[in-house]
């Protein structure tokens, strides 16, 4: 194992929490985890300084009947066993409008809806209170999940609004449930109209914003990493591996047992697509050039970005969780950083 370090912080909007630089992911645990992998990991990244950890009511992934709602009660026994939530900043999601009539009779962002999420999350979970509760992604119709363009497509004629969501979160907190908002797979406008609510309606302001964020995928840098910073929501970074490409493990002939796109690569084809695995080649040559390991040198890019707040890591194995946690105590020479951006600027966003 590697040697600790002493965890970096950043302070999470203007809440004067500070939450680790690496967050943990959990959406493996129920799926590709057991409960007592799981609860390892927690232990693990505890000792090491990360103290902020995402969920969501979705996970495991991939979704399904069997398994929904999985890893929210393997952290409540987690919790429940080890007796130290507050020892934890505890992020989780409610789901946004789909087709998996398992969650809510096919789950909606409807004021009653998001209510009955909390509520069953808190159960789950084994805890009173939530430290960020965000929703998973937009109900109305734009661009995220793959989509990089606008397109002016309709809104559902049932659309709910944000403002309806913000004033339903807004009882959330008063109840005490909720203590901050953020959001998830959003756009530069839903950011925006939502603090524009927050301080015309006096409810509650967004302290984050959970998106994709990669080499392979930096879509957030065009509009969304101003807002993050002046309006001091931080980008949440998820997979920042690119589901594990960006660590060069698949560019092999054969691709690793166990790895998520070997048992779900046709649900991410995102990642596996031809371009993909031309781009990520040449990022791990980079990595290679400066004596960096590929899974180092990708998630010390996003560390750096100065509108980040938390890296969320997401591993299988106590080993991919130390080498995942120790990139936050990597420093990229600026000639990587240069050749980086060069290529991004050749080839920009294969993966959005």
């Amino acid at each position: 194992m590697t040697q600790k370090q002493d965890m970096l912080y950043r302070e999470l909007g203007d809440t004067g929490l500070k939450v680790s630089l690496i967050g943990l992911g959990t959406m493996t645990w129920g799926e590709q985890n057991t409960q007592e992998e799981a609860h390892e990991q927690m232990d693990y990244a505890l000792s090491r300084g990360v103290n902020f950890f995402d969920a969501a009511e979705l996970y495991p992934v991939p979704p399904k009947a069997s398994t929904s709602g999985a890893t929210e009660r393997i952290i409540g026994a987690w919790f429940s066993a080890r007796k130290n939530r507050s020892r934890v900043i505890l992020a989780t999601k409610v789901t946004g409008r789909s087709g998996m009539d398992w969650i809510r009779g096919g789950s909606r962002l409807t004021p009653a809806q998001i209510v009955e999420a909390c509520d069953g999350s808190l159960q789950r979970l084994s805890t009173d209170y939530i430290d960020v509760y965000q929703l998973h992604w937009p109900d109305r119709t734009t661009n995220f999940f793959s989509q990089l363009d606008y397109t002016g497509a309709p809104d559902p004629e049932d659309v709910t609004t944000l403002a309806a969501q913000l004033e339903a979160l807004g009882s959330l907190v008063k109840a005490g449930k909720v203590r901050h908002i953020g959001l998830s797979n959003e756009t530069p406008w839903g950011v925006m109209h939502c603090l524009h609510l927050a301080e015309s309606r006096g409810l509650p302001r967004v302290v984050s914003v959970q998106n994709p964020y990669n080499l392979l995928n930096r879509s957030f840098d065009v509009g969304l990493a101003e807002v993050a910073m002046r309006e001091r929501c931080g980008l949440l970074a998820y997979s920042p591996l690119g589901f594990g490409v960006l660590t060069g493990k698949y560019l092999d002939k054969k691709p690793p047992p166990g790895g998520r796109l070997t048992l779900f690569g046709a649900m991410f084809g995102r990642y596996t697509q031809p371009l993909a695995v031309e781009e990520t080649k040449k990022y791990v040559a980079i990595a290679k050039k400066y004596g960096l390991e590929p899974t180092a040198m990708a998630l010390a890019f996003v560390n750096s970005r100065p509108w980040l707040t938390s890296n969320l890591i997401g591993a299988t194995s106590i080993e991919q969780l130390d080498a995942n946690i120790s990139s936050a105590f990597v420093t990229l020479p600026q000639e990587a950083l240069a050749e980086i951006d060069a290529l991004h600027k050749a080839q920009s966003n294969p993966c959005p």
